[in-house]
């Protein structure tokens, strides 16, 4: 399974507190990039992923988040908690602290 435009279209609307967002699909996802540093993904299967580690990788597995893996291996990417899907001003609040974090 691939994301749609209407996928990319909802992540980008569910972060457009951040500012412009660019994305470029791959892999059947897409990636996300702010200033053009790339800070989130979209899987094929339509979850939403922020880069993190560290700290910031732990806040994210406390609320139960699931770090991103492919073909056994596990990448430094975690679900955007639950609570954010349908909340934009979580989901960019969770988004800031993943720039912040990357800065």
């Amino acid at each position: 399974m691939s994301v749609t435009d209407s996928d990319i279209a909802f992540v980008k609307e569910l972060l457009e507190g951040l500012g412009p967002l660019t994305h470029r699909k791959m892999m059947g996802g897409a990636t996300f990039y702010f200033d053009g540093q790339v800070f989130a993904i979209l899987s094929s299967s339509g979850d939403i992923y922020l880069k993190a580690k560290g700290p910031f990788a732990e806040a994210l597995e406390a609320e139960g988040s699931r770090i991103f893996g492919m073909d056994g291996k596990t990448m430094g990417y975690w679900t955007l908690p639950d609570a954010a899907l349908d909340d934009p001003e979580l989901a960019c609040a969770w988004a800031r602290r993943a720039l912040d974090a990357l800065a």
